[in-house]
């Protein structure tokens, strides 16, 4: 059995997305900063995400039955890390920035490169973690913007590839 440290400093060198998974609906307002998301099938568009089983935001995500994956862009790192922190009220989380709302009524952020509203389909537990498979409802995309990664345990700008040069 590999060491959890020697786990999670080999994860560190596998750069991911940073999105804020947020819902909304009979059990209430949650959000919460993961990286652990990852597009599983395109027919039906469904992709996965993992959620802490001891986070609050995993049982109120889970009876709601909606979810909406907000990939952030590279100025939105502030926001990540009101989404991150646990001591935030999630009053504060929400204030931090401008929502809006797509099919099944979870926030959508305002300026994300991407936002995936879904429902959740299925549920795994796996060790500590709760994994969603979430079929893909409504999305939006915005091509312009800047993306940002967590790598080596820190926030990272990602943007266009440049242009290849040939000689």
């Amino acid at each position: 059995m590999v060491d959890k440290a020697i786990f999670r400093d080999a994860m560190a060198g596998l750069g991911a997305a940073v999105n804020i998974i947020t819902t909304d609906g009979a059990s209430g307002l949650a959000g919460c900063t993961a990286s652990a998301v990852c597009a599983v099938t395109d027919e039906p568009p469904t992709l996965l995400v993992c959620i802490n089983r001891a986070s609050r935001n995993n049982t109120v995500m889970r009876e709601n039955g909606t979810l909406c994956v907000n990939v952030l862009s590279a100025d939105q790192r502030d926001v990540a890390m009101q989404f991150a922190t646990k001591d935030v009220p999630i009053e504060t989380r929400f204030a931090s920035a401008a929502w809006d709302r797509l099919e099944t009524g979870a926030p959508v952020l305002r300026g994300a490169v991407s936002a995936l509203d879904c429902e959740i389909a299925s549920v795994k537990e796996v060790g500590t973690h709760t994994v969603f498979f979430c079929e893909i409802k409504a999305a939006r995309t915005t091509g312009d913007r800047d993306g940002l990664i967590y790598f080596g345990r820190g926030f990272h700008r990602v943007g266009t590839v440049a242009p290849s040069v040939t000689a």
